[in-house]
């Protein structure tokens, strides 16, 4: 769904698909139905979905063209968008750790027990471009760019000066990887490394100084503005922070429940579509509740659209609200 800021800027708004063990492209389209039968109940001409597509899946389907062809039929069949793919897990047997009540399960305790690779390790960045080679042919024809979420580097326990080291080589390696994508195909793929507490992307100091050194024009945030109201002690502070140190917030993750510090999230909310222009391209509507029904998703879109409008954006092809 594309939502016009009142600078006259796109903003995408999707709904995060749920993500259920998924190895074969036909279980990918089986889920889609729900979301179809939700852009008919809300009357929407399209609707946006970010997808996550597990390692082995994005493999087969970067390296053959046939599949991702039938997955974007099926996809323009039932006249959703893809803008943007979850690269957060690398579980094929249950899914993303980022996805149940909105909140963060399976977390790492300090990096105990956290089977993901980190950005220490190959495996990442390679699973992470398989999904900018995918994403770029799912993008909908008048879309030149896209995003591609990941982990915050690590579990801060594992992310030491050695770690570091080893992750900024091959940081590089991905910026270049992306660079050719975009050189080969002329559609632009930015990455932003996802918030979440026990990893190196957290707090606000510490995302400006985990990235201080990374390749800003293709690299970024992936804020999750739930995990930010609940944790930072002033989201607004924080936010300026993090784009005062050149970093660009690529996507916003967030739900339509967002707690008791409603007026926090609303205020960053406010700062992030502020009336000089977003500082996000993508918003991303996440479940709050365990397989959540149409009938709740159109509920969630429609509390996020009322609080949107309230700040002035408004459907594509409809007018701005006054402010």
């Amino acid at each position: 769904m594309r939502l016009r800021h009142p600078t006259g800027r796109i903003v995408h708004l999707g709904y995060e698909i749920t993500p259920r063990p998924a190895r074969r492209v036909a279980q990918v389209i089986g889920q889609l139905d729900t979301y179809a039968a939700v852009r008919t109940m809300i009357g929407a001409d399209s609707l946006g979905v970010s997808l996550w597509l597990p390692p082995a899946l994005a493999a087969a389907l970067a390296t053959g063209a046939r599949i991702r062809t039938r997955l974007r039929a099926e996809l323009d069949a039932r006249r959703l968008e893809v803008v943007t793919l979850s690269g957060l897990s690398f579980d094929e047997e249950n899914g993303s750790p980022f996805i149940e009540g909105g909140g963060e399960r399976s977390e790492p305790d300090d990096g105990e027990n956290d089977p993901q690779p980190g950005w220490n390790q190959p495996a990442r960045r390679e699973y992470t471009l398989d999904l900018a080679r995918v994403l770029v042919d799912l993008l909908p024809d008048d879309a030149v760019r896209g995003a591609v979420s990941t982990i915050g580097l690590a579990p801060k326990a594992d992310w030491d000066e050695e770690t570091a080291k080893t992750g900024a080589g091959i940081l590089r390696r991905l910026s270049g990887g992306l660079a050719d994508i975009a050189w080969q195909t002329g559609r632009a793929v930015r990455v932003g490394f996802h918030t979440a507490s026990g990893y190196a992307v957290d707090s606000p100091e510490e995302t400006v100084a985990a990235l201080a050194r990374i390749d800003k024009d293709r690299l970024g945030v992936r804020l999750d503005l739930d995990h930010v109201t609940r944790t930072w002690d002033d989201p607004v502070a924080g936010l300026e922070m993090l784009t005062d140190s050149g970093l660009s917030i690529i996507e916003v993750r967030l739900t339509a429940a967002p707690g008791p510090r409603l007026d926090a999230w609303r205020a960053a909310l406010a700062t992030l579509l502020g009336p000089d222009g977003p500082q996000t391209e993508y918003l991303t509507l996440a479940p709050h509740v365990d397989d959540p029904s149409a009938e709740q998703i159109a509920s969630d879109l429609a509390y996020l659209r009322a609080e949107l409008a309230a700040l002035g954006l408004a459907p594509e092809n409809e007018p701005c609200p006054a402010r």
